[in-house]
Formats: structure tokens, C-alpha cells, sequence
């Protein structure tokens, strides 16, 4: 199955203890409208513990989020086994095999992709990228991750204002949220 994810780019980085998720605010109709320039994508759930950010069909996006807020209510905030709930769901589901979305998702001490194929996918580096400029803020959050001192929430930031200068379906009002860890990332 192949989903095309215009429309947003997300981004995430963990580093040094932070985790910072961020997401562009354009909504496209198809491959010429822009319907909205200001949408938040990135989002924090189950009491503000767990941050989320979806491409691709927003309503898609918005069951997902709600569902993955249901299975951290059912196994008491663990975000393993609830992304892992979703994702099978998601995967077997007669309905929800057919959303086109994807998710990152981070608690203070994972960050997970999650896709409807099944995966559940704790990046390498801690640093992941999502979406129609997925690829470019992703190639930027790590060269910017491994060559400068910046802090988790500003590669992020510099990752989709690059994506957005170069994908046309990513723009510049960007939505940052940062979870703390409490122990420090090596």
C-alpha cells in the first residue's frame, strides 16, 4: 500500500534528555490548494505526557491519535505496548486499514513511529521525519544533530524551516513540543 503524504512534514530529535516533536501547519487539497496555512498537527495527549504528530489524512491522523490516547488510558501510559496495540489494529482493522496517516510518537523516554503496515519503528540516532518533506528534514536534523550543539527543540525547528524551503507541501508555521527526560540520553 502507498500512501502519498502531502500536505505537512514532521520532525522529531531526542537529545540530551529532550525530546522535541514538530510539524509544519499546511493543509493541501490535492496537489494545487493549500485549504490552510495555520492547522497544528503536533499535539500532547494522556495528560500531557505523550506527544504526537501525524501526516497524511488528517481525519485519518485525528482516529489514530485518539485511538493511540485509548490504549495509553488501557495500559496505564505505556507507550510501547499501546503504539503496538495501534499499529496491529490499525494494520488487521477492516476500517482502519484504509487510513492514510502516519504517526510519531514520544514520552519522556521513547520516541516510535508508527505506520499502518504494522510498524513500530524506534528510529536510529534518535532522530525521525514524516511526511511530504520527510526526507529533507530528516537529512537536516541529522546533520545538524551530529555536527552542532544545538538543543533538541531548535534542530527541529531549523530541520522543517529547511524541509519548507524545499517541499512545496511544507510550510513555515511550525509547532514545537518538548518532553523532558529524566535520565539523560547517550
Amino acid at each position: 500500500m502507498s500512501i502519498e503524504l502531502h500536505g505537512t512534514t514532521i520532525c522529531a530529535v531526542k537529545k540530551d534528555g529532550i525530546t522535541a516533536i514538530g510539524g509544519d501547519g499546511q493543509v493541501t487539497m490535492g496537489e494545487s490548494v493549500i485549504m490552510k496555512g495555520t492547522a497544528v498537527k503536533v499535539k500532547r495527549i494522556y495528560e500531557d505526557k505523550v506527544i504526537v504528530g501525524f501526516a497524511g489524512s488528517v481525519s485519518d491522523a485525528f482516529a489514530l491519535s485518539e485511538k493511540l490516547e485509548s490504549m495509553l488510558q488501557k495500559y496505564s501510559g505505556n507507550l510501547m505496548r499501546s503504539a503496538v496495540e495501534v499499529a496491529e489494529l490499525w494494520r488487521d482493522g477492516k476500517i482502519m486499514r484504509k487510513y492514510e496517516a502516519m504517526l510519531i510518537t514520544a514520552d519522556a523516554e521513547n520516541l516510535f513511529i508508527v505506520s499502518g503496515s504494522g510498524d513500530v519503528i524506534e528510529p536510529e540516532g534518535g532522530v525521525c521525519a514524516i511526511g511530504s518533506g520527510g526526507n529533507y528534514a530528516l537529512a537536516a536534523a541529522r546533520a545538524l544533530t551530529e555536527n552542532t550543539d544545538y538543543a533538541a527543540d531548535v534542530i527541529v525547528r531549523k530541520a522543517l524551516t529547511i524541509a519548507g524551503n524545499l517541499c512545496v507541501f511544507t510550510n513555515d508555521y511550525l509547532t514545537v513540543e518538548i518532553l523532558e527526560s529524566k535520565k539523560e540520553d547517550k
